[in-house]
């Protein structure tokens, strides 16, 4: 719980920080700008407001680890994605993204502090605890904070704590560690695929290279 308001909080900041005039900057989602990463986490928000008004009274059908399925390549054709930078663009003012983003990002912020990490909830037809998806959220939040400031120069990373929990979060859902000479942040950006590793990191990568990009649906 209190690694998800960590990233929360710091997402929030985050997009709070962010001028104006870089919302037309690209984010670190291919496709997407920065205003339409923060059109999607509005989305994400209202999502976590949703599953946690949303009880379950039968056993939990997966954690913060099963509930993440691997895929291959997304394809684009997903049509809420392609619904998002229409959506951005409609709000017009970056003002008023930042406002509707800060509104209902701070009420889930709010609804998580009161929540029971031990009660289930229901969310994409499985059950998990409340406190796994939090953690779910940790993973979520961390990767979105580093796709938002992938191109700018002038906004906050995400905390190290948080950091470090996502990339244990990847590295449980791989089933492999990354290699101790990589930074928590290159192990993110790297195995999501959002950098290409080097030659040297592909070395060191090993046999694990040759299952990245980990694309989590």
């Amino acid at each position: 719980m209190k690694l998800f308001s960590l990233a929360w909080t710091a997402l929030r900041t985050a997009v709070a920080e962010v001028p104006d005039e870089d919302f037309e900057q690209p984010s670190g989602c291919t496709g997407w700008l920065v205003r339409d990463l923060v059109c999607h986490l509005v989305i994400d928000a209202q999502d976590i407001l949703i599953t946690l008004v949303t009880p379950a009274d039968t056993e939990p059908t997966v954690d913060a680890v099963t509930y993440w399925q691997l895929g291959g390549t997304p394809a684009g054709e997903d049509p809420l994605d392609a619904l998002i930078p229409r959506l951005a663009a409609a709000y017009g003012e970056p003002e008023l993204l930042k406002f509707h983003f800060d509104d209902v990002g701070s009420a889930a912020g709010r609804a998580a502090g009161l929540a029971d990490p031990t009660a289930r909830v229901g969310t994409r037809d499985e059950v998990l605890t409340v406190g796994d998806y939090l953690s779910v959220y940790v993973l979520e939040a961390t990767l979105h904070h580093l796709d938002l400031i992938s191109r700018l120069t002038s906004t906050t990373q995400p905390p190290a704590e948080t950091l470090a929990a996502a990339r244990a979060s990847l590295e449980q859902i791989a089933g492999a560690a990354f290699p101790a000479s990589f930074s928590d942040k290159a192990a993110l950006l790297i195995g999501t695929g959002r950098r290409t590793p080097t030659d040297v990191e592909k070395t060191a990568l090993g046999a694990l290279a040759e299952r990245l990009p980990l694309v989590l649906g």
